[in-house]
């Protein structure tokens, strides 16, 4: 009885285990089938859409940026595509070795070495960075030959800006560069950074900086199917990118190279504006650089020589450089007296060649000959005496309050980065720029020297061209602007840019007209008569010379005794003809002397350029570089005759607009002298 019992006991204990078996394993194959039904059935769609994407590679095309024309259609900034020899650190063992045996199998230079030390310093480990640009196909297939012996090298074909005339305009124009850290930030952060996919290359000053939108493009995309390897096998869709649109600006590239051409090897600064409209027919900053250097990465020993310059090659002296406007602030002051009604035109006073104010002298070099002065005959002889005791009479705030809307001291607007507010000074001014409680107060001998544009007064040739143009233009105001259409690279169709409304100052024309005739008379029998005699029209025109440094009390200037950066600066203002001005102008030649010297006759033969088609011939372009030259000599050549660039002319892209350089004027001089 107790075997049957123990067996019984035994067999209930295995149906037990049985059931409890069964149960675990109808229970493991409830839970797989209920998983099954959760894979295929409620995440069908999510791990359908993975499975593709491992399955296809999204990849980014980076579209053609857009080209840069002049007002005539030259093409002043292009695209070329090149082979290029890119390596990724973070993917090389031995990186000083890997380039070594890469030299041994092309030609790797010292500027190559150095370009790529400074990029891997600026980016990151796991970027492809380029070691040698514009590969050759010879030395393409040289490099695939051995390709296997160089992980993390590989040869890519790129896209790269090309600035066929070099250092000419470069300021405007600017350059692009490899995006480096900050700049890519800011794209991830920004609406645009699924279009910056793939893009290594934004512009980085000038226009190429501040029409980045424009002429970027809209990047596209390859749908590729890959390999379980990751290798692209096929091509699934496609969207192509599209180009960026064609930007073109309103300078004329050969009057620009003129400009620089007759400042030589010195310093300066010249913009030429249309006053009826605004466009900026020239913008000039002198020295120049090339912006080709910067495209595949500048090298170090370029870049200490561009930076450290003592004459500073890479500031934009239009935009940026500000000066003391210097004598070519007199028709301002006096048409600040005219609408004040400080003065009358005719009101006269003494000029014994110098002016007395608290018990100081205050000097006039310009004018040593004195005498009876009124409104006209001290614009025409610049007199300071004149200005000095007006400055007296008006005082810094009434002028800084005319001067304001006339654009000194203010942001113009113009359609460039960059741009600087320079000085107008004021009361207000003084106590916000001055730390310390003895500097804030304004003492009245400080208003003396800005009678003639000395003292704080600080502005750039944007903005004295500006208040020139405004003059010109009968106290009608315009935004400069550089660019005046843009190109769909797609559609083909062009958009002429509509430029900011006029604004109207409220000049009286009758104040306005005492300014133009003194400013005739600087040029008929004034301080720049000898440069612009025997000119086809009449101009308005203004001398300056302008203090580099400041002298001491009672010590005379004398140019032979300071360094050549120490020297005053030449300047002018001018616009042309007077009967229907065309184009204003405002030039420095830094530390060249008095204005009638250096600047004036760049600003005539601008003038002879733009209104008669007339271009120096080598002779007379040499005196002018030397600051020796007054009216031209020789026979002037056909601007339209002067090979562009020298020795062969360019193909031209046709203009974007309808836009052509204005022709010379119908009245003749002796009309335009009963004017």
């Amino acid at each position: 009885m107790t075997v049957i019992r123990n067996v019984q006991l035994e067999l209930a204990r295995f149906r037990l285990r049985v059931l409890v078996a069964s149960l675990v394993v109808v229970l493991c194959f409830g839970l797989l089938a209920a998983r099954l039904i959760y894979l295929q059935v409620v995440r069908h769609d999510d791990l359908l859409a993975q499975a593709e994407n491992n399955r296809t590679a999204v990849l980014p095309i980076v579209p053609n940026r857009g080209l840069i024309l002049d007002r005539n259609g030259i093409v002043l900034a292009t695209n070329y595509s090149a082979y290029t020899l890119e390596i990724t650190p973070s993917k090389v063992p031995n990186l000083e070795q890997t380039i070594e045996d890469l030299a041994q199998v092309l030609e790797i230079t010292q500027r190559d070495r150095r370009r790529f030390k400074k990029l891997r310093e600026e980016g990151k480990s796991f970027e492809s960075l380029p070691l040698r640009s514009r590969l050759t196909v010879e030395e393409v297939a040289r490099f695939a030959a051995q390709r296997y012996r160089f992980p993390g090298v590989d040869i890519k074909a790129r896209l790269f800006r090309n600035y066929p005339y070099g250092e000419l305009a470069s300021h405007v124009i600017g350059y692009i560069g490899r995006i480096n850290t900050s700049e890519k930030e800011q794209l991830d952060e920004s609406d645009d950074a699924s279009n910056y996919r793939g893009t290594e290359y934004i512009g980085k000053l000038g226009i190429e900086q501040s029409l980045e939108q424009q002429l970027h493009g809209i990047t596209g995309v390859d749908s590729m199917e890959t390999s379980a390897g990751g290798r692209a096998t096929r091509r699934l869709t496609s969207q192509p990118a599209t180009p960026g649109n064609t930007v073109q600006l309103s300078i004329d590239i050969k009057l620009q190279k003129l400009i620089e051409d007759m400042y030589g090897d010195r310093r300066g600064a010249l913009v030429a504006l249309n006053p009826k409209t605004g466009e900026v027919l020239a913008f000039v900053s002198k020295p120049t650089f090339d912006p080709n250097l910067f495209v595949e990465g500048i090298d170090q020993e370029n870049w200490q020589l561009l930076n450290e310059s003592i004459d500073k090659p890479l500031l934009n002296r239009a935009l940026r450089g500000t000066y003391p406007p210097g004598s070519t602030y007199k028709p301002f002051m006096a048409l600040a007296a005219l609408s004040t009604g400080k003065r009358s035109a005719s009101m006269q006073m003494n000029d014994p060649g110098f002016f007395m104010f608290g018990g100081r002298r205050f000097g006039s070099p310009e004018n040593e000959r004195g005498g009876i002065m009124d409104m006209h005959r001290a614009i025409v002889e610049s007199s300071n005496a004149y200005f000095y005791s007006l400055a007296n009479e008006l005082g810094v705030d009434t002028m800084h309050d005319f001067m304001k809307p006339l654009g000194f001291g203010q942001i113009t607007g113009i359609d460039i980065h960059g741009e600087v507010r320079g000085v107008l000074p004021s009361q207000e001014w003084k106590r916000g720029y001055f730390k310390r409680p003895e500097q804030k107060k304004w003492f009245a001998g400080e208003t003396i020297s800005l009678g003639i544009g000395q003292g704080y007064n600080s502005f750039t040739m944007l903005q004295l061209a500006q208040a020139t143009a405004i003059v010109a233009n009968n106290g009608i105001k315009h935004k400069p602007h550089l660019v005046i259409a843009t190109q769909d690279a797609s559609t083909r169709v062009s958009q002429a840019i509509t430029p900011d409304a006029a604004e109207d100052l409220g000049l009286q024309p009758e104040h306005i007209e005492v300014i133009r005739k003194a400013m005739v008379g600087v040029t008929q029998q004034g301080t720049s008569t000898r440069v612009f005699a025997g000119a086809g029209y009449l101009s308005a025109g203004k001398t300056g010379t302008a203090q580099a440094v400041t002298m001491r009390k009672n010590e005379k200037y004398n140019a032979a005794r300071l360094e050549e950066h120490q020297r005053d600066h030449s300047l002018y203002i001018a616009f042309a003809p007077v009967e229907d001005p065309q184009i204003a102008l405002a030039v420095i030649v830094e530390n060249a002397g008095f204005g009638s010297t250096s600047a004036a006759p760049i600003a005539r033969r601008t003038f002879d350029y733009w209104l008669l088609g007339q271009y120096p011939n080598d002779q007379d372009l040499a005196l002018v570089r030397a600051g020796q030259a007054t009216a031209p000599v020789g026979q002037a050549l056909r601007a339209s005759e002067v090979p562009w660039p020298r020795g062969a002319m360019p193909q031209a892209t046709a203009p974007v607009t309808a836009t052509s350089a204005p022709t010379p004027p119908a009245s003749t001089p002796a009309q335009a002298a009963s004017l």
